[in-house]
């Protein structure tokens, strides 16, 4: 499978590993998803729509950051850990997938046409990924977080 392939070749190089879970790490990356998700919409109000993109984006990586670290994974890929919400807690990620080539489009290339209304769906998108993470990351006991790094390490080791 080329997604577990790819994993364990960022497990091989160091980016991709266990850590210790942390509840201040999580913390940190839910404060800086909120904070982003609220600059999105200032910059949206001041019709700064590509920078509203791509704030957009990263509230929803931040959160998803949050989760990797309260069970104990660090992540240095993006894309990684978009592949890890799906493959290891089953969670789809097509809404973030889809925001980070919308954060890639408007951040790196220059034609494109972005309205105010597709900023506003893309805002109503992530605030309903991170609450569903946030619920997600709410309901993580000691056994779940056991059980994601179990299955994490199966992952990995997968040629």
């Amino acid at each position: 499978m080329k997604k577990i392939s790819f994993l364990a070749k960022l497990f091989d190089e160091g980016k991709l590993q266990l850590v210790n879970p942390s509840e201040e790490i999580k913390d940190s990356y839910i404060k800086k998803s909120e904070s982003n998700l609220i600059s999105a919409k200032i910059l949206l109000e001041n019709n700064k729509l590509e920078e509203s993109v791509s704030l957009v984006y990263y509230s929803m990586y931040h959160i998803l950051t949050a989760l990797l670290f309260k069970v104990g994974i660090k992540c240095e890929n993006h894309s990684a850990s978009i592949i890890l919400l799906k493959e290891l807690f089953s969670i789809d990620n097509s809404g973030i997938f889809f925001a980070k080539e919308e954060r890639v489009d408007k951040q790196y290339y220059t034609d494109f046409n972005i309205t105010k209304q597709e900023i506003l769906e893309a805002i109503r998108i992530a605030e309903n990924f991170n609450k569903r993470l946030l619920d997600f990351i709410s309901k993580l006991d000691n056994q779940k977080i056991k059980e994601y790094r179990e299955k994490f390490k199966i992952l990995n080791w997968k040629k």
